[in-house]
């Protein structure tokens, strides 16, 4: 179980850090004026919400769950979360049509992730099923 976690961390860290390293190059060519403390804080904070949603997937291996009790922990963790740290550094202005912009691209983007995910284990269920059916 403990190596199963330490992946699950070590797979929000990269993505993290791959989240962090487009930021940094979409910085270095429109030539944004940042401070390092600035970006120690945003990587910090993009390393912290990686490993939150690596370590938030074992939500979608309880087996006694619905999968739509385990989508609505996994998406209210996730958002309270994500607001709890875009919030105080400064991702996500503390102004009324910025956070609900800000709910609205989260929910946009969640869906969209969620839909994929459901869309590539269902290909796989079918595919599996077909297999062994021969």
């Amino acid at each position: 179980m403990s190596n199963k976690i330490w992946n699950k961390v070590m797979m929000g860290i990269a993505t993290g850090g791959l989240f962090t390293f487009i930021a940094l190059t979409i910085i270095r060519f429109t030539q944004i004026k940042t401070t390092i403390e600035e970006i120690w804080l945003y990587m910090l904070a993009s390393l912290i919400i990686g490993i939150y949603f690596g370590l938030s997937s074992f939500i979608f291996e309880k087996e006694n769950w619905s999968p739509l009790k385990q989508t609505v922990i996994h998406f209210s963790s996730s958002i309270i979360g994500y607001f709890l740290i875009a919030i105080p550094i400064g991702w996500i202005p503390f102004r009324f049509f910025s956070i609900i912009a800000g709910i609205i691209v989260f929910v946009i983007i969640y869906i969209l992730n969620w839909t994929g995910f459901y869309l590539y284990y269902k290909r796989i269920e079918a595919s599996m099923n077909e297999h062994l059916q021969k």
